[in-house]
């Protein structure tokens, strides 16, 4: 498949900038693949997902993915990758067959680290155990189960395709398939949801022994159905009362919460995930997906990819839909918006490493978020306080410029 590089202008940030330090070490270097289609668009989802045709053109996505990483290759020469995470829409959908030979792709262009982690986003409802076990064989050691709720009336309002009795048998087909590290996915806030709700459904998941646990509240996205269509959310008191005693029930069966809304036994976070939080390097190959590179000059590029499945298949089109380079001015922020997400947020040393930028340039915004008790007065870490961790936005606002 050739795609035309010039078919769609490049968007290029700011006007020229002032040096920045070479990078003295590059950052671990991730990738990211997006499969774009699922069985049906559930309500709250404003992802790049579309609803799959009874056929998915896999052979031909699997050759688009791989042109595209080729039209990538020449920005991460030499290294090697860290992890590499399969999202979407839902990646399940595909056979084991086509992923293999998209790893073998993968693989024949960018060696793989030794203890690669390569993490599959898979439904119930999606996948049988033979799939599993095809998976597992294919070096995927790591699955992210989309569960959001074991109850029925719970997923029926979310517009998903599965019940509780699939989201139980998941997780027990994902170990018997031989995963030791899964992920589940559980969301709270959901309409009409009480606490006694909420903590049924955290339960539930505790109980199936994932090794980490994405609990997140919902939210409503604008171009999603419930954003024109708002359902009835709990109200403010008893979103706190949830979040309040879920933590709680977490950290008493031994899961620790390292970012917003994630949570693992000891030894099992998301290495991909946290290269991504910490200012790590990604690419992005597939439909909408977005990566961010550095360079040993200094220069650190994010990209886009052309968004429609339709579009990004048509040999016409450029993959790459845009591309901006970060002016100094936008770093801090960039960085931060990432890093203060983590509970125990990064060594300060990170910063200027993953930035070519001085330490000293944050002086002013560490001051005032310090004086206003959003961010920890530690100076070998960038951590926001508690306070700083509930009121994320306004701790982000004091490295604006």
């Amino acid at each position: 498949m050739i795609h035309d590089s010039s078919a769609s202008p490049l968007i290029f940030g700011g006007a020229a900038q002032s040096p920045r330090a070479a990078l003295p070490v590059l950052p671990p270097l991730a990738l990211y693949i997006h499969i774009p289609w699922c069985v049906r668009k559930c309500p709250y989802c404003d992802f790049n997902s579309h609803t799959a045709s009874p056929v998915l053109p896999e052979e031909e996505y699997v050759d688009a993915l791989l042109a595209d990483l080729d039209q990538d290759l020449h920005a991460v020469y030499g290294r090697e990758l860290s992890s590499i995470f399969f999202g979407g829409g839902t990646p399940s959908l595909f056979s084991a067959e086509a992923l293999g030979r998209l790893l073998k792709g993968v693989e024949q262009r960018i060696p793989f680290a030794s203890d690669i982690e390569i993490t599959l986003e898979a439904n119930p409802g999606t996948f049988e155990q033979e799939k599993f076990r095809a998976y597992r064989a294919l070096g995927i050691n790591r699955l992210s189960i989309g569960i959001q709720s074991f109850q029925e009336e719970k997923l029926k309002a979310l517009g998903r395709i599965h019940n509780g009795d699939e989201a139980v048998r998941a997780a027990g087909m994902a170990r018997q398939a031989g995963f030791d590290n899964f992920n589940l996915d559980l969301m709270h806030g959901l309409p009409d949801q009480s606490l006694d709700d909420a903590l049924n459904d955290l339960r539930q998941a505790i109980a199936l022994k994932p090794t980490h646990l994405s609990w997140y509240q919902l939210t409503l996205e604008p171009n999603t159905v419930f954003w024109n269509q708002p359902p009835t959310l709990p109200e403010d008191d008893t979103l706190w009362d949830i979040q309040e005693a879920g933590q709680a029930l977490l950290a008493e069966h031994g899961y620790a919460q390292y970012e917003v809304s994630a949570y693992a036994l000891p030894g099992r976070l998301a290495r991909h995930n946290l290269n991504y939080w910490s200012f790590g390097d990604f690419i992005g190959i597939g439909a909408g997906a977005h990566g961010k590179l550095s360079h040993p000059d200094g220069r650190i590029v994010r990209t886009w990819k052309t968004r429609l499945p339709k579009d990004y298949l048509n040999p016409a089109k450029s993959f790459q839909a845009g591309e901006k380079a970060l002016t100094n001015e936008e770093l801090p922020f960039e960085f931060l918006m990432n890093a203060l997400r983590l509970t125990e947020g990064v060594e300060a040393r990170l910063y200027p490493e993953r930035t070519g930028l001085p330490l000293e340039s944050l002086a002013e915004g560490r001051r005032e978020a310090e004086q206003s008790g959003l961010l920890q007065v530690e100076p070998s870490r960038l951590a926001a306080t508690l306070r700083g961790q509930l009121f994320l936005n306004d701790l982000l606002q004091n490295f604006l410029t």
